[in-house]
């Protein structure tokens, strides 16, 4: 992949390298929201390869990272994205920048060049709450970004809310009315609440090494509804993130799958789950395609 220069002409998009690790990980902290883990040399390595496709996309191919690197050969800006040659679509992962507009231009307008045989490119495509961020583009908190990418050609529409609350340093244990299991993707627990050995509420949720903690998903089966289910299974998930030591959880309220989204937010309000941003994601067509 060849480099490229960026509107600073001592500054240079090029292919990410092992010695760029610290300076990419501050980067990406630099975005953090409340209630997210830091990034870490592991988590780093772990979302290199950038989001899972669809069951019905082909697998992806050329995973890359690109720096935007300064007169000091440092990063100050980075991009990963990937094509799914199944579908000729493309796909920007993640992009941190600190907010610099012509870093984030010249890093988007790198990875844009790197993918224009594909008709379509999706960016910051709505997942729980991940290593690298929480799913989607944080609208507020990351607006010139948000501003970059629609001035290169995306339109954008809100995915979902990401919530956090904090979690008290003791409390009450609660009672215990869900089955717990272990789970590996994405590590953590699932609790299930059975009636007549059939599942009716489920909650998956993890704790990280940092004490942050993510509830990646809660649902009551539709005709045990409005009995309270939900309620004990995210009390008794909470609690048990407590008791693994986290100090502050969040989540994501998908607003395309939920179509009980007050009733969910007042749930979460009731345990103290506060509302961060709006998480928002991005598509761009060729023209003609």
């Amino acid at each position: 992949m060849a480099s490229s220069p960026s509107p600073d002409s001592s500054a240079t998009v090029r292919p990410y390298r092992p010695e760029d690790e610290s300076g990419v990980r501050a980067l990406i902290d630099a975005d953090r929201l409340p209630g997210q883990p830091l990034c870490t040399p592991e988590k780093l390595a772990a979302a290199r390869p950038g989001p899972l496709a669809p069951a019905d996309w082909s697998l992806p191919a050329r995973p890359r990272i690109s720096v935007l690197a300064d007169a000091a050969d440092g990063p100050v800006g980075v991009i990963a994205y990937r094509s799914f040659a199944g579908v000729r679509t493309g796909a920007i992962c993640w992009l941190h920048a600190r907010e610099d507009p012509p870093a984030l231009r010249a890093l988007v307008d790198h990875a844009l060049a790197e993918l224009a045989p594909c008709p379509q490119i999706e960016a910051f495509v709505s997942a729980p709450p991940g290593p690298l961020g929480p799913g989607g583009l944080p609208r507020t908190r990351r607006g010139t970004t948000h501003r970059v990418l629609l001035q290169t050609g995306f339109t954008g529409r809100r995915q979902g809310r990401y919530l956090r609350c904090a979690l008290p340093a003791e409390s009450a244990p609660a009672k215990l009315v869900a089955d717990v299991f272990p789970c590996d993707v994405p590590p953590g627990h699932r609790l299930i609440i059975r009636e007549a050995a059939e599942p009716v509420a489920e909650a998956l949720a993890g704790v990280g090494p940092d004490r942050t903690a993510t509830v990646y998903w809660i649902e009551t089966q539709p005709a045990h509804r409005r009995r309270g289910l939900g309620r004990k299974v995210l009390g008794q998930a909470l609690a048990l993130l407590a008791e693994q030591g986290a100090d502050e959880v969040s989540l994501v309220i998908d607003d395309i799958q939920n179509r009980e989204g007050e009733p969910a937010l007042r749930l979460f309000a009731s345990f103290g789950f506060t509302f961060v941003d709006q998480l928002w994601t991005y598509q761009r067509r060729r023209p003609g395609a």
